[in-house]
């Protein structure tokens, strides 16, 4: 299917440093408060996987202890004070596969992440698109009732005129007055419209709407909803997501059944002892010296009061739930696709419709308007005809805006709406990986981010912010 431009030949055009519909995109992209909290949540996704690798790493710690005796034990009629210190090293060898399964669940849980960050993506694309094109929609309509205004404020004095010189009645006088006046609540609602729609583009994209070029063509779409589907059931990212996520909790049942395994652990320590008491009888009867002790440790559960039976089952209930919450996204995909692929359609024979009904429309004023002049009609038959011309050119620039809308979101449904796959220049590409890779290999126990600081900024003015909070550039 083709795709024409919003309002080719309706609306002025854009000045050589318009925002183009890329302009905006990239914008939202960098700065929509929604994207970029996604993306925070998928980096504390990515923290799982390094949480539970942690689990099956070795320990090390150490301990100090100091004693002051008060009653009892005395040597030579003096307390005993005792320095103890020790270090423990715990090697974990054998788990019964908790581990394991729960990182192959916590990575699961990161792919299923990335693919929901990549569709909350594409509907912030497809709600910048919305909002791009509902600007020029509004601002085409306001200024067709401009000239509607204009023009019925012409024929209003024209008719003024001609009842001044007894060709017209007072009716006549009354139906051009009722229509400029009806044309003037018409451009009030308009503007009014168009105020909700720059407001709705500030909210989305982070900026005023400026002068706004007119978007590319769509990019080729399918011929029928049946391919459509197809595509959509390989790419969505909602799917690909629940997919993710009933394999996260096959990996889950597995971790719970680990507990029913017995569990291996390798320890070594070493302590040193020492009666710092330096009023003892003699040198040789003070406690002092060290001991280092290694082992295995095997730890077999024989009973557990039924808790790995009911967790196993808990999270086979996980895993049901999974699996029919991705029969739901697959169903509500499908008919997402085939319901924006008939809206599509639809606009696209309501522009052909309208185009040839504002060309009939056109044709017909110009008749009206002669035969007005030549005394076969009257004033309200131009009034009737300038308002059926009206008609077709609001019904026409409307259905240009839901027919691009309407094929962005079929192209959304289809998974084919991110970063890459548009094809977007002139802003820093989000890495998903970068934060997983980073995390799985930090094993510092002191690591942290940097204090956290807002991404996207506010859209009424620096007081959002306190006056001395640091703001730097997002980063991966």
């Amino acid at each position: 299917m083709a795709m024409i431009a919003l309002g080719a030949g309706l609306l002025a055009p854009a000045s050589a440093d318009a925002t183009t519909l890329t302009d905006a995109m990239v914008a939202a992209y960098g700065d929509n408060p929604t994207l970029t909290g996604e993306r925070a949540q998928l980096r504390a996704t990515d923290e799982q996987s390094a949480i539970v690798r942690a689990q099956g790493r070795p320990t090390l710690g150490a301990s100090a202890t100091y004693t002051q005796g008060l009653q009892g034990l005395r040597v030579q009629q003096t307390f005993n004070r005792f320095l103890s210190a020790g270090a423990q090293l715990s090697v974990p060898v054998y788990q019964g596969g908790r581990v394991r399964n729960a990182t192959h669940a916590a990575d699961a849980r990161v792919d299923s992440g990335r693919e929901a960050l990549r569709a909350t993506e594409g509907n912030i694309f497809v709600s910048v698109v919305s909002a791009y094109m509902d600007v020029l929609r509004d601002r085409a309509i306001v200024q067709l009732d401009i000239n509607n205004v204009k023009v019925l404020q012409t024929n209003l004095d024209s008719t003024n005129d001609q009842f001044q010189a007894g060709s017209l009645t007072r009716t006549d006088v009354a139906q051009s007055r009722a229509r400029l006046e009806d044309g003037n609540a018409q451009l009030t609602t308009a503007r009014s419209n168009l105020v909700s729609s720059e407001e709705n583009y500030r909210a989305v994209i982070g900026s005023s709407a400026g002068v706004l070029d007119q978007p590319p063509p769509l990019p080729a779409l399918p011929e029928n909803p049946d391919r459509a589907e197809d595509v959509a059931i390989t790419n969505n990212p909602n799917i690909v997501a629940a997919v993710a996520a009933v394999k996260a909790a096959h990996f889950d049942v597995e971790t719970a059944r680990a507990s029913r395994m017995p569990t291996i652990s390798a320890t070594a320590s070493n302590s040193y002892v020492r009666d710092t008491d330096a009023s003892g009888a003699l040198a040789g009867e003070r406690l002092v010296g060290d001991a280092s002790q290694a082992g295995v440790t095997l730890t077999v559960p024989l009973y557990q009061g039924g808790l790995p039976g009911a967790e196993v089952r808990q999270e086979q209930a996980f895993e049901s739930a999974a699996i029919e919450s991705q029969t739901a996204t697959e169903r509500q995909v499908v008919a997402t696709v085939r319901a924006d692929f008939s809206s599509y359609a639809a606009a696209v024979e309501v522009i052909r419709s309208s185009e040839e009904a504002l060309k009939a429309n056109t044709l017909a004023l110009e008749g009206v308007q002669a035969e007005q002049q030549a005394g076969l009609r009257q004033v309200l038959d131009t009034l009737n005809a300038e308002q059926e011309k009206l008609g077709s050119e609001v019904t026409l620039v409307s259905a240009q805006h839901d027919a691009y809308v309407a094929g962005f979101a079929l192209l959304n449904a289809m998974g084919l709406v991110d970063y890459k796959h548009l094809g977007l220049t002139g802003g820093a590409l989000y890495d998903s990986t970068m934060n997983y890779r980073h995390a799985i290999h930090d094993i510092n126990d002191w690591s942290e981010n940097p204090p956290t600081q807002p991404i996207a900024k506010p859209t009424y003015g620096p007081q959002l912010i306190p006056e001395n909070t640091p703001v730097t550039p997002a980063t991966n």
